[in-house]
């Protein structure tokens, strides 16, 4: 079981931006991992634009899940986790990062739009690292209850959350976010990879 990243987002009315964001990239190659990266936050911003207020979203890509919160205050926190990690710790995670941001950093901060780079320094890696292990996490139980109530809304592939009309490809393409070199790792591992979608490691 793993988690890869931690992602703090605000959801604008076009758009969503990157508040923060923290990585474990140490399971993938380190040649892939500027890659990984690139992608992870293009993911991130994507679902994020498309997943509803309020909503819970848990998509499947490849051999990875990617979790998405937004609160109703369109404050929104994504994780990246392997296939094991169970969907609803996930979504405790982000409850409580979210809850622990809102706390430290002003509304009127994050609803610029701009990277928080003074508070909240450093530590979306240690909520991964302690997170990393579901059983071990004492941080479950309080929000535990709460989410036993909340429904998580699953998806098969990226696919399944975009609008109508609207292709994975055709994103990648017109992305400024992605590198060159990451378009064409995209290209590649679409095609050696049938089930696909961005395959990092």
């Amino acid at each position: 079981m793993r988690l890869f990243s931690l992602v703090v987002l605000y959801k604008g009315e076009s758009s969503a931006n990157i508040l923060k964001a923290g990585y474990d990239l140490s399971p993938i190659s380190f040649f892939q991992r500027g890659t990984a990266q690139e992608f992870i936050t293009f993911t991130a911003k994507i679902l994020t634009e498309r997943t509803s207020i309020g909503a819970r979203q848990s998509v499947k890509e490849a051999e990875y899940y990617c979790h998405v919160f937004v609160r109703g205050d369109s404050l929104t926190g994504v994780c990246f986790s392997d296939h094991e990690y169970p969907p609803r710790v996930a979504h405790t995670l982000l409850a409580r990062v979210l809850e622990d941001f809102a706390g430290q950093v002003t509304q009127q901060e994050w609803t610029a739009g701009n990277e928080v780079t003074a508070k909240f320094n450093g530590q979306l890696e240690p909520y991964l690292a302690k997170f990393q292990d579901p059983a071990k996490s004492d941080a479950t139980s309080r929000l535990q209850s709460d989410l036993d109530e909340t429904k998580i809304i699953l998806h098969n592939t990226i696919e399944a959350v975009l609008q109508r009309g609207e292709k994975l490809d055709d994103l990648v393409d017109k992305s400024e976010a992605l590198s060159l070199q990451s378009k064409a790792f995209y290209k590649t591992a679409k095609k050696t990879n049938s089930c696909c979608g961005t395959s990092w490691g």
